[in-house]
């Protein structure tokens, strides 16, 4: 198994926008080989005194936190499937801005260490 993950911030009037963008990207994955996909929006995020979601993709006030995953059955196919994306017309920006701001986004691959899910 491997993941994707991802942490954004997303303005409160984008989220059906942003609903929409990530349904797209969610069924081409699946249909180039990910296990299965979660986009979930701060619900309980607290403060820290060091550092936070909020603090990690500079929130501004308005914005709430996207933190997603993508779950592959291995790197190999998930470095096969984003060669795919990235050249995939259907998940290329269109005429209109992206719903969040990618520049405060951050994102990562992760081998897991422990896992129960079902996926394994």
């Amino acid at each position: 198994m491997y993941l994707d993950g991802f942490v954004l911030p997303l303005r409160d009037d984008k989220r059906a926008d942003y609903t929409a963008m990530a349904e797209t990207f969610a069924r081409r994955a699946k249909a180039l080989g990910a296990l299965g996909s979660v986009e979930a929006l701060g619900d309980g995020l607290e403060h820290g005194h060091t550092t936070d979601f909020f603090r990690a993709v500079k929130a501004e006030d308005g914005e709430n936190v996207v933190f997603s995953f993508v779950v592959w059955p291995d790197k190999a196919t998930r470095d096969a499937a984003w060669k795919a994306l990235m050249n995939d017309p259907e998940m290329q920006p269109g005429p209109e801005p992206m719903p969040f701001d990618g520049k405060r986004m951050f994102w990562g691959g992760f081998k897991p260490i422990v896992s129960t899910l079902a996926f394994d």
